[in-house]
């Protein structure tokens, strides 16, 4: 029987996490490198090491009806998309309003997890970890792992030839905090994805010229959708899901790559992708379209090579008097406490994870990964539904498949994921698609047709309206009686 469980990080995944294994009776104990929860969220003013970082001016991507813990919606009048601070009181709040704060131990770093010698009999894990220069061992029955994956930085500098020449400053967009020293200065940022364009834009606005550039171009969507509303609670919804599913892929792919070319054409701006129909996650950048077409940004292909004061690109154009380069090439992931790196990368060094959280060659079930996928859906309400999955399957409420049904289900995945995002190995899924599978397997998943029958409006408000956290609780275990309101008022709140 799982009754103590150690949980990694105290993060978003981490805080739902141990809220979930209170809510079934386990005995959670969460273990956090730093003074405080909130993981990638809470704002430092240096980067530190081994954890995530943020610059000063991160906003949320997903608007506050997407984005919530699915039964504890934000405050009515915050506003629809969040500075990081914002963000940081309300993961705090969380943890207070479900107790959870006890149950952390701050400052204490999990240096190494590995299997007992018991293991195939006992499926328990030995946690070592290190407070103050004291190192102390435990012994827990399940160990859910929710470190995040934007802690180490892809510094890819073999791919670009001469920078040991270069005479400028380089850094990882993770150092980058804010624009001032950069002011007059002639800045290169290489990375068209989220942090590379606000990196791009908020220096913009002091140094003498940016230049933005792309291997494979990016589809740039903005947060401000139609007539005003948030993107996601239009484009996130069941119904969407269920007409990309029935029409055939070229009409699909077409009717993608025009709602994406919906505010401009990215032709036009030198960012249209390299496959245009591949759904890889956008980038969501309201002002870069301006900032280009006032010539502040240019956007330039991939470097060819580095020189000591300039850069030269593939087309051939060279760009002198290069003050500052700025790499948002994004981060790998890595698990440096695991003893055995195989039991989450158990195929060519790749993450091999069953419904992206459980280790599939695990003797014992008794190991979760939280937080390690990515979908155009927000990363809250992903990582609570996992955890409330991964909770059921400890317990022995959500049966397993064979390791061979596990191993082809993930390979099915990957296939998928050739097909959708031009990549095997990525971190992507499809949002509604993923949530729903793993509320069926634990009976959570709403029944649009049961609803249309007893509760027509809300039926309907589930299907055509936007898929929001609280459509998990309606019913099944962990039903909050607030659901069906907080489903009914969600775009009374987004208008306030």
């Amino acid at each position: 029987m799982v009754r103590r469980v150690a949980v990694v990080g105290a993060g978003v995944s981490g805080l739902a996490a141990t809220k979930c294994c209170l809510e079934e009776g386990l005995e959670p104990t969460c273990f956090e490198q730093s003074e405080d929860v909130g993981g990638l969220w809470r704002y430092t003013d240096q980067a530190e090491e081994g954890r995530a970082s943020i610059y000063r001016t991160v906003f949320t991507n997903s608007c506050k009806e997407m984005m919530c813990y699915s039964d504890f919606p934000f405050p009515d009048d915050h506003p629809n998309y969040m500075h990081n601070a914002r963000l940081q009181h309300y993961i705090c709040k969380y943890a207070e309003h479900f107790n959870l704060l006890r149950h952390i131990r701050f400052k204490t770093l999990v240096t190494t997890v590995k299997k007992r010698p018991d293991f195939s009999v006992t499926g328990q894990w030995e946690v070592v970890t290190q407070k103050d220069g004291k190192e102390e061992t435990a012994v827990f029955d399940a160990v859910m792992v929710c470190s995040g994956h934007h802690v180490y930085p892809n510094l890819p500098l073999a791919d670009f030839p001469g920078i040991q020449k270069f005479k400028g400053c380089y850094f990882h967009s993770r150092e980058y905090k804010e624009p001032d020293k950069f002011r007059g200065k002639k800045v290169l940022v290489i990375g068209l994805g989220n942090s590379g364009c606000d990196i791009a834009v908020e220096l913009s606005t002091v140094a003498s010229q940016v230049y933005l550039s792309s291997r494979s171009g990016s589809w740039v969507m903005s947060r401000v959708w139609d007539n005003g509303y948030p993107w996601d609670m239009l484009v996130i919804t069941r119904f969407q899901t269920w007409l990309g599913n029935i029409l055939p892929r070229a009409l699909s792919d077409w009717l993608y790559v025009r709602g994406m070319n919906h505010f401009f054409k990215h032709e036009n701006f030198g960012l249209m992708p390299l496959d245009r129909t591949s759904r890889k996650e956008p980038v969501f950048n309201d002002d870069l379209p301006s900032r280009i077409a006032c010539g502040v940004v240019v956007i330039k292909p991939n470097v060819k090579e580095f020189r000591e004061t300039s850069v030269l690109f593939q087309d051939g154009t060279v760009q002198d008097d290069v003050d500052a380069v700025v790499f948002a090439t994004g981060y790998s992931y890595s698990y440096p406490f695991m003893e055995d790196d195989s039991i989450i990368k158990s195929r060519d060094n790749q993450v091999t994870l069953y419904k992206g959280i459980l280790p599939p060659l695990l003797e014992k079930p008794t190991m979760a990964v939280i937080g390690l996928v990515q979908s155009l859906g927000p990363i809250i309400p992903t990582a609570d539904l996992q955890c409330r999955w991964a909770v059921k399957v400890f317990q022995g409420q959500c049966a397993l498949p064979s390791v061979s049904e596990m191993m082809d289900d993930i390979d099915e995945k990957m296939g998928k994921k050739l097909k959708w995002y031009g990549n095997s190995t990525t971190l992507q899924t499809d949002y509604i698609t993923y949530m729903d599978e793993l509320a069926s397997a634990i009976g959570v998943k709403p029944n649009v047709l049961k609803l249309l029958l007893t509760d027509p409006r809300l039926a309907l408000e589930v299907f055509f309206g936007p898929c929001s956290p609280y459509q998990f609780r309606l019913t099944g275990s962990g039903k909050w009686s607030g659901a069906r309101k907080a489903i009914l008022t969600q775009w009374d709140r987004t208008l306030r």
